[in-house]
């Protein structure tokens, strides 16, 4: 399966509108996503997810802070785990899971705990603190076989910027979708948003 690498971070969500919101996103083309834990039954909306729409895109959690979290997100099927700070604990438990690990970083030493530990992906984040500056000088030391990814702080409107510092993808979440909006409002911002990074990208 060919897909960007945007993830979209669907905070807040409710299992009543997880289908329809996931439906939108896969046609206009982000095939990863994840729910945030401290959204409401979070695992009810991922398990409702893969089961319908696993072949079509990846999806996972995000918030996962313990490694109880990543066992009980791995009984819904899904196969991405997305933590705001390094711990490697859950980096272990999650690829002894046999899922995809993207752990939250800020410095160098964390960017290199993390793929110590077996990260596959890292997540800078909040990547608005160091901005793409930032990020360009801790990618000189990174191997390129890394990916990294931009959350908080990446926009439609700076794509570019970030992918000249080395980003390879982005976690996209209140700029693509908040609690309340519906699918035709999230289908339309996707949209744009697609059409930016594949700009950026130059797809």
């Amino acid at each position: 399966m060919q897909q960007r690498q945007i993830i979209a971070i669907l905070r807040g969500i409710e299992p009543k509108d997880a289908l329809a919101i996931a439906e939108v996103l896969i046609a206009a083309g982000i095939t990863k996503i994840e729910v945030p834990l401290n959204s409401p039954q979070a695992l009810e909306s991922i398990r409702l997810m893969v089961d319908s729409f696993a072949e079509r895109a990846t999806f996972g959690a995000g918030t996962v802070l313990s490694v109880a979290d990543v066992e009980a997100v791995a009984q819904t099927g899904a196969s991405m785990i997305i933590s705001p700070n390094c711990n490697i604990d859950v980096i272990a438990r999650t690829k002894a899971l046999n899922l995809l690990s993207y752990p939250g970083v800020l410095t160098p030493s964390e960017c290199f705990s993390a793929m110590d530990a077996g990260a596959d992906g890292l997540k800078i984040f909040p990547a608005s603190i160091i901005g793409p500056a930032g990020v360009a000088a801790m990618s000189v030391v990174i191997p390129k076989s890394m990916p990294i990814y931009a959350v908080g702080g990446a926009s439609a409107d700076n794509f570019e910027q970030w992918i000249k510092a080395g980003v390879q993808g982005f976690g996209i979440g209140s700029a693509l979708y908040k609690p309340g909006y519906n699918a035709a409002q999230v289908q339309e911002i996707a949209r744009g948003m697609v059409a930016a990074y594949d700009n950026a990208k130059g797809l």
